[in-house]
């Protein structure tokens, strides 16, 4: 296997070097000549003579893809799964191949985070700290979710992996995807109704917790929307550690804010970093987590491996994995 030349782009957010950066940098520093990006330099000096390029987070302007492109850059890795926030478009239009993250990476991390808010909502956290603050014990009493419906909306990597977590607790599992579901998944969860689309309205109306688990792109934006939180069980919860605009956002902090629906967990919003001076961020059945659902040590390490093997797939001529194709919405799986 040939050496590359490599350029390394740090996040642009310095709290993601660790262990994020610390990762990629153990995974592809010794088979290969890497270059660490600065953006206080002049960008053109840095690409000179690169062969391939690995973006942490996938935050490359476009004037940085267009001066790769001049530099005849041929590979571009986004540290990513979702590719919502990354200028594919204009990367691809360069000639240069490119990979994204898939979904399995971090679809652990993902399923616990979405576990963990349907455990918080069930035993009502907030109101728990609400009742520690006023020296008030043996209160608030808690769900037990054994018989409760769980909904996934989305069932790739990590909609299967939330089901093997919330089966054991004695869950009902009801599921929709565009996609037929391995027959061996399905033995394996065994989900007491898996429908496509058109069953969705029927998922929101019957489900104690529902937990989105979608790429965005512009057909699943807003695809709970104000019609379907009307649909939602007066008691029922929404989870989301996927895109904040698979919701729309303000139909359902006014459901909450009214007390319309249960309660939300939520990691990822359409405006982030969020104003969490906001009203419904108050509320003791809403949990908010700063974007870090997916964030574990363990979908670090599984990420900056996949850029590795993916630089060697370069260097040997192969066909890089997770490879993004022109026109063709990624399904991130997630």
């Amino acid at each position: 296997m040939s050496r590359l030349k490599v350029l390394y782009m740090p996040h642009p957010n310095k709290d993601v070097k660790t262990p994020w950066g610390d990762d990629v940098m153990a995974a592809i520093g010794h088979d290969h000549d890497v270059r660490v990006y600065d953006r206080g330099r002049l960008a053109a000096e840095q690409f000179e003579g690169i062969e391939a390029i690995v973006d942490l987070g996938g935050n490359i302007t476009l004037e940085e893809i267009a001066i790769a492109k001049a530099a005849g850059v041929g590979f571009f890795q986004a540290q990513t799964n979702g590719l919502d926030d990354v200028e594919v478009d204009a990367i691809l239009n360069t000639g240069m191949a490119m990979a994204h993250c898939p979904g399995p990476l971090s679809s652990v991390a993902l399923a616990q985070s979405a576990m963990m808010f349907i455990l918080m909502l069930a035993h009502r956290y907030g109101k728990c700290q609400e009742a520690l603050a006023q020296s008030r014990y043996f209160w608030p009493p808690g769900m037990d979710l054994v018989g409760q419906t769980l909904g996934i909306i989305g069932l790739g990597a990590s909609g299967v992996e939330l089901a093997r977590r919330a089966k054991p607790f004695g869950m009902r599992l009801v599921a929709v995807d565009v996609r037929p579901i391995d027959p061996e998944v399905l033995d394996e969860i065994q989900p007491d109704m898996v429908g496509s689309p058109e069953d969705l309205d029927q998922l929101v109306s019957e489900s104690d917790f529902i937990s989105m688990h979608l790429p965005l792109i512009q057909a699943t934006r807003h695809t709970i929307d104000e019609r379907r939180i009307g649909l939602m069980k007066p008691t029922a919860c929404l989870v989301n550690v996927a895109r904040g605009e698979l919701v729309d956002e303000e139909a359902l902090y006014q459901a909450l804010l009214e007390g319309r629906i249960g309660g939300a967990g939520l990691d990822a919003f359409a405006q982030e970093p969020l104003d969490i001076t906001r009203p419904v961020y108050q509320l003791v059945n809403v949990l908010v987590t700063p974007h870090i659902a997916g964030a574990t040590d363990g979908t670090s390490r599984n990420r900056a491996q996949f850029a590795a093997d993916n630089l060697k797939r370069i260097a040997s001529g192969q066909e890089p994995l997770g490879k993004v194709e022109k026109h063709s919405p990624v399904d991130s799986a997630r």
